[in-house]
């Protein structure tokens, strides 16, 4: 009974030390992951006009909240800044991946 026990304390004990490890090492995996996104399309907002970076060639595309499609403009160069004429609402915004929620007041 006494050896039960210990084997069970042991075991607690081990995985109290490899957790911290583990932890480390998705950290790490994160920070690389988000190495490799340098490159992919940002999409920032400024009252109604949107700025997008590294995407020459994509398109923008601008949805409603009930899934409709609004909008859709051709990016031409690696950084283009697009003014939205569009009534005041939520609208998703898309660039290849990269989706934004953005509010037009």
């Amino acid at each position: 009974m006494i050896k039960k026990k210990l084997f069970i304390l042991a075991g607690i004990a081990l995985l109290s030390f490899t957790t911290p490890a583990l932890a480390a090492n998705m950290v790490m995996e994160m920070g690389v992951a988000e190495q490799v996104d340098e490159q992919a399309p940002t999409i920032s907002v400024e009252g109604n006009t949107v700025s997008v970076q590294n995407a020459s060639g994509m398109n923008l595309e601008v949805v409603s909240l009930t899934g409709r499609a609004v909008a859709s403009y051709k990016i031409e160069g690696p950084a283009q800044r697009i003014e939205l004429n569009l009534p005041k609402g939520c609208y998703i915004l898309k660039v290849g991946k990269v989706v934004r929620k953005v509010t037009v007041r």
